[in-house]
């Protein structure tokens, strides 16, 4: 018996070390990644239509083992495929941040904002507001509309400060693997 577990313990430690294991046991709850695991994330945030058998190529995988491995990463949650557009040219002229102090609990307020399509990210913060919102709108009067009467107007909503964009200076999405 005592080989066995010995035998055991053995095997899960060369499965551990093994390169291509997709991911350490999550620590947190938060999936660990492996280096081919980002190296996929890296060549897909290059180029998000980069096929499959190329993207094995440059990490050392088949298709099929890359495919899986996508797979796997968006059920997580560890990432997303989509096509980042401009809003200015598909018709949103209007974009701010929004800060947000709260009283009592942040989650109804925030689960609130998440529900509402003009707001791309909320965020719990520590610091000057409790909730940091970004907001694309068409334009300016749809920006007060959505303030105004859907935001302040939440229970628990104590005040907001609005940071309107003038000019998007640089937006990109390659933080993930850095």
């Amino acid at each position: 018996m005592h080989s066995d577990l010995v035998a055991s313990r053995s095997a899960e430690q060369k499965d551990s070390k093994d390169p291509r294991r997709d991911s350490k046991e999550p620590r947190n709850g938060t999936p660990q990644l492996d280096a081919v695991s980002l190296a996929i994330v890296e060549q897909l945030q290059e180029d998000g239509r980069r096929p499959y058998a190329a993207i094995g190529k440059a990490v050392g995988l088949s298709e099929a083992a890359v495919r899986q491995r996508v797979q796997k990463l968006l059920d997580q949650g560890v990432m997303q495929i989509v096509a980042v557009t401009d809003p200015l040219t598909v018709g949103f002229r209007r974009q701010a941040m929004l800060g947000i102090n709260v009283d009592g609990d942040l989650d109804p307020v925030a689960d609130a904002l998440t529900a509402m399509s003009e707001v791309e990210y909320i965020v719990i913060t520590a610091g000057s507001f409790d909730l940091m919102a970004e907001i694309v709108c068409e334009d300016d009067d749809h920006l007060l509309e959505v303030i105004n009467k859907r935001i302040r107007t939440l229970p628990g909503v104590r005040s907001t400060e609005s940071f309107v964009y003038l000019k998007l200076k640089k937006q990109t999405y390659m933080w993930g693997t850095r």
